[in-house]
């Protein structure tokens, strides 16, 4: 991995104030310094919420899931005030540099291209799964039954990197090739399979699960590509807070509780940050 360290003083002054005592009360000090955020004494986290049950937009117009739960409790122990900004995810890694907001809370997979960009905190294990819809018609059981067929995905991220990889591992064997349909993202790209303009959607374990459990689609093929999950950061004084803090929930077990509720894989490893070389 690399790692661009502050200097002493600073890295210094910036691992003091990411192990002070958690915040439990609303006029607690804050552990991290205005300079280092967007608004002052307030942490603005970005998602994307077409994701159920991670992020996604219940029927009363709230913004829910696991994520947005972890994204509050952190910024409640850094005594921050949260304020989740709801963006498409190609969004996310621009608005991040031009200080839109202060972390990416979104599901984003690790790559070693995002450790060059931003400082990257890994804290849950994901995999993607293939939905179809409900009864799999077309008896979908592998990544080789897809060739022929048309498939979803959003553009931009993970799930449409490895989905190209599908597409270009079923030409290898010198099967048919896939249609790949980018949108703009998950929820769109469900709907679309669901009026029948798509054969599959691709997306991450999690949300496949849920929509099957649901009834709406059926979640035909899972765990493939297995990769941590992080939030990203410009700062690296932020980054090494929030690793505090999910060190501090893992010990006192409201981490994996958290997870668990959610039916989610912690990340093995340590909380350390990465980040830029």
């Amino acid at each position: 991995m690399f790692r661009r360290l502050l200097p002493g003083a600073a890295l210094a002054a910036a691992i003091a104030m990411a192990s002070a005592p958690p915040a439990l009360a609303q006029n607690c000090t804050p552990r991290v310094a205005d300079a280092e955020l967007v608004k002052p004494r307030t942490l603005v986290l970005s998602t994307n919420p077409t994701l159920p049950p991670m992020q996604y937009v219940n029927a009363q117009g709230q913004l829910v899931g696991m994520r947005v739960e972890l994204g509050t409790e952190i910024a409640r122990r850094l005594c921050l005030t949260p304020e989740h900004v709801r963006v498409e995810f190609a969004a996310m890694i621009p608005g991040l540099a031009a200080r839109r907001w202060d972390m990416i809370n979104t599901g984003m997979f690790y790559t070693e291209e995002r450790q060059k960009l931003m400082w990257l905190v890994r804290y849950e294990e994901q995999a993607i799964s293939i939905s179809v819809p409900r009864g799999n018609p077309r008896n979908i059981r592998s990544i080789e039954d897809l060739a022929g067929l048309t498939v979803g995905v959003e553009q931009g991220g993970f799930e449409f990197r490895r989905t190209q990889d599908i597409a270009k591992a079923l030409e290898a064997k010198g099967l048919k090739p896939i249609t790949i349909r980018p949108f703009d993202n998950f929820a769109v790209s469900f709907q679309a399979l669901r009026v029948g303009q798509l054969d599959a959607a691709i997306s991450i374990d999690s949300t496949a699960k849920e929509y099957d459990d649901r009834g709406d689609f059926t979640r035909a093929v899972s765990g493939l590509y297995g990769t941590p999950i992080n939030f990203g950061f410009r700062s690296q004084v932020l980054a090494l807070a929030v690793a505090q803090v999910l060190t501090e929930m893992k010990t006192d077990g409201s981490f994996q509780a958290l997870l668990d509720r959610f039916g989610v894989k912690p990340y093995e490893g340590s909380f350390e940050p990465v980040g830029p070389g």
